[in-house]
């Protein structure tokens, strides 16, 4: 008998339904010489430090580092956990083979592996390795299983992953809250969830220390179109209004009037992150609801494999897109097909295949999120909102570029010439532009000429949520665009043409960066902290982020849920016990996004066998025993405050800058 384990019930119906294994079982499902079984998530888990000895069970200062000289598992303590697990170990005991059926990535992996060394499984096991979760997917995948060792690089990954935030965090969490936590209050210390509050308290910080100064803009409306000094800003009133004065009452003059023609590339596919992103700036969902959406729509086979970090598709899906554009094709919501009419145009034509889109050099376990072609029933409007996203950056990928045609008209106004530059101008050499104090105006229009690829943009897309602006200056790629390139029409301007104007001085004040909302601190937490809004640079620097795609949201909640952070609106606010416990944290160590992003870079090279995990491991129980040590050595009488649920919403929000 081969015994198939999926990670969810609901997984493991899908497959035996179509394997055979039809007969409803205790605890699993049978046919076919197929026993199909399943885990809720994970059933095992690393064991706790009282585990390993009773000294490590209370709380102690003298009892740090905790480092076990060897890891062990344990059941987690359910009663339907242990129901099940026994189940699952009675039928791997009698097994002839196993067919792992986890999700096809690192976690999949880890849980497992664990269920079937905690069961004891001796006979041989397989792999199945699919991307979504179609019939056809599921008999493709049992037609070429793979092996078991094929994927051992991926669980030693996962392996080294768990043991080092069970060292880090077991460790400096016990050591902060007996240090600092006034005995009320865990101090919550983590590989991962530290950084990422450390982002968000030294960006609050930033603002809060952030001291507006003023400075002046010159710009002057001829023919009702608005130039501005290309001179940029003037730091005093003095100097503006000197400006200002020299060209007042004198013609403004055409000088150049220049028309390029450009392309905009359709953006790129989806991988989780990008796609919790656009989520959260256009429906305000959370990351965590996010990943809950689009995980239920791959598991109803609606798109693929969703906990990714590529935006490429392998070669091989190449064939199979034109079935998927048919099905999206045949896609109704209420009765209206939304996306026929944009397929259309492309129909009864071969796809075009760019390498934007199609590189298997850069998809590695899967590829991006994309719709299998099955035709979607009984959404809900949220699980609606995210196929939409999806299917039309689907198609937008196989739709021509963007044209468009910029167009910049400079202008000049020459204001009167002051004594000194009038002497200067006996000398054949003079500049023009300064001795006559010359003021260079600029204009710049952009012209769509064909939308191409932006016909997908849907209503919901293309509307601007102003508020949503003045909270967050980045940009979505796939939607929204910096003002400068938004479309605008200019008049038709000749070179030497000229006329009256109305100069105006403006007065305005910098302005600190905005709040992080969970858009732009995931984009953070993707690039280490770093600013990138280049999608190949931002796509080089993925390696070195901190967390994976898959666990960013989860990081999110626990902030929210340890009363480090709140939300106001969309903006991620930390709290006073937040920012006390990062201002606490003097080991850069724990809290640097860069160091924590090659962590998370050793990581994969374990996966990729480029890196020893024992050497990770060594490495972090060095790194431990020196924060214990230098965390002790603190003589202060430092205490982070403590916020019960009801002083939190008394926590003012910090004011709109």
């Amino acid at each position: 008998m081969i015994v198939c384990i999926a990670e969810k019930p609901s997984v493991a119906r899908d497959i035996a339904r179509i394997i055979g294994a039809t007969s409803s079982r205790d605890g699993y499902m049978e046919g076919n010489g197929y026993q199909v079984t399943w885990t809720f998530g994970h059933l095992c888990t690393l064991k706790e430090p009282g585990d390993y000895t009773t000294a490590w069970k209370p709380w102690a200062l003298t009892q740090l580092p905790m480092v076990p000289q060897r890891f062990g598992i344990k059941l987690i303590d359910d009663n339907g956990i242990k129901k099940q697990f026994a189940i699952i170990e009675r039928l791997m005991q009698a097994a002839d083979g196993i067919v792992n059926c986890g999700d096809a990535g690192q976690e999949g992996e880890l849980i497992q592996r664990w269920v079937m060394q905690k069961a004891q499984a001796k006979c041989p096991v397989k792999r199945l390795w699919i991307s979504s979760m179609t019939d056809e997917a599921i008999r493709e995948g049992f037609a070429n299983l793979k092996d078991q060792t094929d994927y051992q690089p991926l669980y030693l990954a996962g392996l080294s992953r768990a043991i080092g935030d069970w060292l880090l965090g077991m460790n400096a969490t016990r050591l902060y809250t007996l240090k600092y936590g006034q005995n009320r209050q865990v101090l919550s210390i983590g590989r991962v969830q530290t950084p990422t509050l450390a982002l968000i308290v030294n960006r609050q910080k930033e603002i809060e220390n952030f001291k507006p100064e003023p400075y002046w803009v010159l710009a002057t409306v001829y023919r009702d179109t608005t130039f501005t000094a290309t001179k940029g800003k003037f730091t005093s009133k003095e100097e503006g209004e000197k400006a200002f004065a020299t060209i007042e009452g004198k013609p403004f003059t055409v000088t150049k009037v220049e028309k390029k023609e450009g392309k905009e590339q359709p953006p790129q596919l989806y991988d989780l992150t990008s796609l919790q992103v656009d989520c959260n700036r256009k429906y305000a969902f959370s990351a965590e609801q996010t990943l809950n959406l689009i995980q239920a729509l791959y598991e109803r086979k609606l798109t693929t494999y969703p906990r990714v970090d590529t935006q490429y598709l392998s070669d091989d899906i190449y064939p199979k897109c034109p079935q998927t554009m048919n099905g999206l094709y045949q896609t109704k919501f209420g009765g209206v097909a939304p996306y026929a009419e944009l397929i259309k145009p492309i129909g009864g034509k071969p796809l075009k295949k760019s390498k934007r889109v199609f590189d298997t050099s850069k998809v590695t376990d899967h590829h991006a999120i994309i719709p299998t072609g099955v035709i979607p029933t009984n959404l809900n409007p949220a699980e609606q909102k995210v196929y939409d996203l999806v299917a039309r950056r689907f198609i937008a990928v196989f739709l021509p570029d963007c044209k468009f045609s910029t167009t910049t008209v400079l202008g000049e106004v020459a204001g009167d010439a002051s004594p000194a530059s009038q002497t200067s101008q006996t000398s054949e050499t003079s500049n023009t532009s300064e001795a006559s104090n010359t003021i260079e105006f600029k204009v710049t229009g952009k012209e769509i000429l064909d939308p191409g690829w932006r016909v997908v943009l849907s209503k919901a897309s293309e509307k601007s949520d102003d508020s949503e602006k003045s909270e967050n200056s980045e940009n979505s790629e796939f939607s929204e665009k910096p003002a400068d390139a938004e479309e605008r029409t200019l008049p038709t301007f000749v070179k030497g043409e000229s006329g009256d104007h109305k100069p105006t001085l403006t007065e305005k004040w910098t302005t600190p960066p905005p709040y992080y909302n969970e858009a732009s601190l995931l984009r953070a937490m993707e690039t280490a902290g770093k600013f990138v809004e280049d999608e190949t640079l931002r796509a080089a620097m993925k390696e070195n982020g901190i967390g994976r795609p898959s666990s960013r949201a989860g990081i999110i909640e626990t902030l929210f849920k340890r009363h480090y952070i709140k939300r106001d609106r969309k903006r991620l606010i930390a709290t006073p016990t937040g920012i006390e416990l990062i201002d606490l944290i003097r080991e850069e160590l724990l809290k640097s996004c860069e160091l924590t992003g090659i962590w998370e870079k050793k990581l994969r090279d374990i996966e990729h066998q480029k890196y020893d995990p024992q050497q990770f491991i060594d490495e972090l129980k060095a790194q431990v025993a020196e924060i214990v040590h230098d965390v002790m050595a603190d003589n202060s009488n430092r205490r982070v405050t403590v916020l019960t649920d009801a002083e939190l919403k008394k926590v003012k929000s910090p004011k709109k800058q």
